[in-house]
């Protein structure tokens, strides 16, 4: 478990390949409503239970079976949903480096935003920390092993997007 979360396990994971290890670290993000922040949504939707008459936007997403390793919300607080040595169902077709289904040796961090609205302090802060814990634990994780759900998953999705600042996000997880 990560250090100073809360842990909700969700159903929507399974185990990686025989001797596979994590040695990637894939950065992503989500707001439910699309482009609002705050409530359970985003836990509801990790958890399978996630009501479709709450709102419109729901009613398109409530059935898929979608998870990360964690969530970094506004505030910095970590939400963790599965173990980081499972496979949760973050980036589904995807590759890396020439390697296929991304699900199966990475690691999956959302952070509550959008691709056009900036990321807070609190949240490049907590997204660092995290990052150190897991790349002390999964020494394959170096810095040119961390990526966007975009670069994984190019013309098939944008985040974290534009409003990430990476260069700030690397100089973060260097100096510790």
């Amino acid at each position: 478990m990560l250090s100073a979360a809360q842990y909700l396990p969700s159903p929507n994971h399974d185990e990686r390949p025989a001797g596979t290890t994590p040695d990637l670290l894939v950065i992503h993000n989500i707001s439910l409503p699309p482009d609002e922040y705050g409530g359970p949504w985003i836990a509801d939707l990790f958890l399978n239970r996630l009501d479709p008459s709450v709102h419109p936007y729901f009613s398109e997403i409530y059935q898929m079976k979608v998870s990360a390793h964690a969530l970094v919300r506004r505030e910095g607080e970590v939400i963790q949903f599965v173990c980081l040595d499972k496979r949760a169902w973050h980036a589904g077709k995807s590759c890396f480096d020439g390697r296929e289904n991304c699900n199966d040796f990475s690691i999956g961090i959302e952070l509550e935003g959008s691709d056009r609205i900036p990321y807070t302090d609190a949240q490049y802060h907590t997204l660092a920390r995290v990052t150190r814990e897991i790349m002390e634990r999964y020494p394959g994780i170096t810095p040119d092993r961390i990526t966007g759900h975009e670069h994984i998953a190019p013309g098939r999705k944008t985040d974290p997007g534009p409003a990430f600042d990476w260069k700030r996000y690397h100089k973060a997880i260097i100096s510790s």
